[in-house]
């Protein structure tokens, strides 16, 4: 099954139409006015070979709205749920005319929910000739919300924040270039529906992992549609900086048994979701959003790698980040590193060459896959981003697995053959807190979010500084600001990719809470007025040292073999006895390097400083050669370092 054989394809004369069944005894395509309100016409679709149901329509143009009922037994206890009631998004549809909203009604029987959903329309998309990938895979990273990211930017026009188009504004990518972002990672911006059990609580879904047409733009992100995202990522190519979409191919939201019936569910829900053996009645809930795609099928298999394709083809995307992704290569068996749907990915002739990222991990039986992904798969790397943590908050025995981490996570990736790491290294993303309520907040504060604070992950691994949340103590201020540009330092010092949510880099809060996906206002949109521009400036520099240097963005695990030495204050290499201290409060990670502004050797000296009083380091000496601070150039034999910090020194 290859595009353009399934979905809808405009043609000279008319356009022709297929869709995927298995289990249905009809399939009906409706054909809408332009506003999408009215059904002009309702037309039977033949059933071909590969149970590919198909009608030419004459005259049907680019622009037209459609969508599908689909009869066949509606028997839920046997796992199907055709409702020719409802109307059903076409799931190759690449451009819808309004959101999802949700609706009680889309999960009830009998109801006809045409005057609820959105159509798809008809369009046709010139083919781009895909360009080799901007970015390096040890690049820094930059998540961004489109909308948390421009709804309050002074600079950007009223109608255009909060939408995809804001990214190309001057002002946002003057901002992308000061801090030397490499690629933006967007966080999802295909069609989405709300949970049920926000609208009750008057809250939306502000995250997008709730979708339900993978290849469909969401009208409130990107009203453009196809050529919005095309021209955005054309823009964003313009001054070097690469674009990753986040994708969701492991559920839809349709949800749960008490869900709602609104593409794949109403097409063929036996097929494409996952059930308990012997009890097709029961969905499998490896996701935690109630149903679970099955990657293993062919349908679902063609359509994750044909929207992938359409991306790459029609906008120019550089890659893909993955939500949940041991969902896309589980069989009934568990989860299979060189499963089809992977291995299609891996060798289609547009996809090989993409930036491809695993979130390695979803909540089912054997759902922790963090290290296992085939070789060309960079994963996020949550045990990196635990130590980064654990180790600043003052946890005893963290310096032998902080110097795991910042060398690339050997134990992880350097297996199989393989020397390189694929490590994602992060200290915070979309999920759990920001960095700054990291080192403000102990315990999560979600009670926004409608549940009672229960929702959201416990063990955060954070601390407060004396105080919880919001307070105007200096000295607790000051400590805040010292612990997040050391953390900040010690993510860009690691080895493999790094990445940073938006506003991380100047001291973004949602005062304590952990689970904001439910929070589309002030709570999660970036307040520019308040950016710290001392942490812009301290990322800015951070993200130039690992641009200047070739040790950082060397995809290469470090070995101790002629590129690393880890060092005591003294300047010595690190005893076992100074490894199994666990309360050490100081060590250095010298590594060799090419400065590549000289082209000239030279090494890089990283000093870390957790301890609660400042430190005094020797380094090992060399005739003339003397070391430099790098942010300030000046030059010392016995280096202080200050309380809760890091340092970073160069010799030539």
């Amino acid at each position: 099954m290859t595009k353009p054989m399934l979905g809808a394809t405009p043609g000279k004369t008319g356009a022709d139409v297929r869709l995927w069944s298995h289990h249905a005894s009809l399939v009906e395509l409706c054909l809408f006015d332009d506003r999408g309100e009215t059904e002009l016409a309702r037309l039977s679709m033949t059933r071909g070979d590969g149970d590919v149901h198909h009608v030419y329509v004459d005259g049907m143009k680019e622009g037209a709205r459609y969508g599908f009922r689909i009869h066949g037994p509606y028997d839920p206890a046997e796992g199907h749920w055709y409702d020719p009631a409802k109307l059903l998004v076409d799931p190759y549809a690449t451009e819808l005319d309004r959101p999802f909203v949700y609706d009680p009604r889309l999960g009830q029987f009998g109801i006809d929910t045409a005057d609820l959903m959105p159509k798809a329309i008809l369009k046709a998309h010139k083919s781009l000739k895909p360009m080799m990938p901007l970015g390096e895979r040890t690049g820094f990273i930059y998540e961004v919300n489109v909308k948390a990211l421009t709804m309050l930017h002074p600079d950007v026009p009223d109608g255009q924040r909060g939408t995809l188009s804001a990214l190309a504004h001057p002002a946002i990518l003057s901002h992308l270039r000061r801090i030397g972002v490499d690629m933006v990672e967007l966080m999802p911006i295909t069609a989405w529906i709300d949970e049920r059990h926000l609208p009750p609580l008057g809250l939306t879904n502000s995250w997008g992992y709730n979708p339900v047409a993978m290849m469909a733009l969401d009208p409130r992100l990107v009203p453009g549609g196809v050529k919005e995202l095309r021209d955005t990522v054309a823009a964003l190519h313009a001054e070097g900086i690469g674009v990753i979409l986040d994708l969701v191919f492991n559920h839809t939201g349709e949800s749960d048994v008490m869900g709602t019936t609104l593409s794949l569910r109403g097409i063929d829900n036996r097929s494409l979701f996952r059930h308990v053996a012997d009890d097709p009645g029961t969905l499998v809930n490896d996701t935690g959003c109630g149903n679970t795609l099955a990657c293993d099928h062919p349908f679902v298999r063609q359509l994750i790698v044909d929207t992938l394709r359409h991306f790459v083809l029609s906008a120019g995307v550089d890659g893909f980040r993955f939500d949940l992704a041991p969902i896309m290569g589980r069989h009934w068996d568990g989860f299979h590193r060189d499963a089809p749907t992977l291995r299609a990915i891996l060798k289609d002739e547009v996809l090989e060459d993409r930036i491809l990222i695993a979130e390695p991990w979803d909540i089912g039986l054997g759902g922790y896959q963090l290290g296992r992904f085939p070789p060309a798969f960079l994963e996020w790397n949550d045990r990196a981003r635990d130590t980064f943590r654990r180790h600043w908050r003052g946890d005893a025995g963290t310096t032998g697995d902080l110097a795991t981490a910042l060398a690339g996570s050997a134990d992880l990736f350097a297996h199989d053959g393989h020397g390189q790491t694929r490590s994602v290294n992060f200290i915070a993303a979309h999920d759990g807190f920001s960095l700054y309520d990291l080192v403000s907040y102990e315990h999560k504060h979600n009670e926004a979010n409608g549940e009672e604070n229960r929702d959201g992950h416990n063990e955060n691994h954070s601390w407060n500084n004396g105080v919880e949340g919001e307070t105007s103590d200096k000295a607790i201020l000051k400590k805040r600001r010292q612990d997040v540009e050391a953390l900040l330092s010690t993510l860009f010092a690691s080895r493999g990719a790094v990445m940073l949510t938006a506003g991380d880099e100047f001291g973004r809060t949602q005062h304590g809470n952990n689970n904001a996906y439910c929070q589309d206002n002030a709570l999660t949109w970036l307040d520019w007025s308040r950016a710290d521009e001392a942490l812009i400036e301290t990322t800015a520099r951070l993200a130039a040292m690992r641009q200047r240097f070739s040790c950082f963005m060397d995809p290469s695990v470090l070995t101790g073999e002629n590129d690393v030495a880890w060092l005591n204050m003294e300047g010595q290499p690190m005893t076992v006895q100074d490894w199994e201290t666990p309360d050490l409060g100081a060590f250095a990670m010298m590594l060799a390097s090419i400065d590549r502004e000289t082209g000239k050797d030279c090494h890089i000296a990283v000093l870390f400083n957790r301890s609660s009083d400042a430190q005094e380091f020797a380094l090992p000496a060399a005739e003339k050669r003397k070391w430099r601070l790098l942010e300030t150039g000046r030059s010392a034999s016995r280096i202080s370092v200050k309380a809760r910090s890091v340092d970073i020194w160069v010799r030539a």
